[in-house]
């Protein structure tokens, strides 16, 4: 039988400004830890930590644009297209733009915070 997730659990989120984390599906609202998918609200000049995680990450915008900040550059990712960060690697999320940003975002394994590795 399928399982029914009736309603996401609210997850505070880093950065500078407040973010809403909705996570569907994740070691907080399912107990999964093979993947976590949340959906994210992020108001105009949010920017959260660098991290090197080590898990990988799939980004899909659905309004707005997330700025994702890797090293050696950027990627501007606009409503309509995903981004995939891999595991190990340095990066950035931000939206800088005024209308925020609305975005879902999947991790493998789950999203955690002994995994993430933001910076200090």
């Amino acid at each position: 039988m399928p399982t029914l997730l009736a309603q996401p659990t609210i997850i505070e989120a880093a950065g500078n400004k407040p973010k809403r984390i909705e996570e569907y599906a994740g070691r907080v609202n399912s107990n999964h830890s093979h993947v976590s998918v949340a959906r994210m609200v992020s108001p105009a000049g949010w920017e959260e930590p660098g991290q090197r995680p080590e898990f990988e990450e799939i980004t899909i915008v659905l309004k707005g644009m997330v700025r994702v900040e890797y090293e050696g550059g950027h990627l501007d990712v606009r409503a309509g297209q995903a981004v995939v960060a891999h595991p190990g690697e340095w990066i950035r999320y931000s939206s800088p733009e005024p209308e925020g940003a609305e975005y879902v975002a999947v991790c493998l394994p789950a999203f955690s915070p002994d995994t993430v590795h933001r910076d200090a």
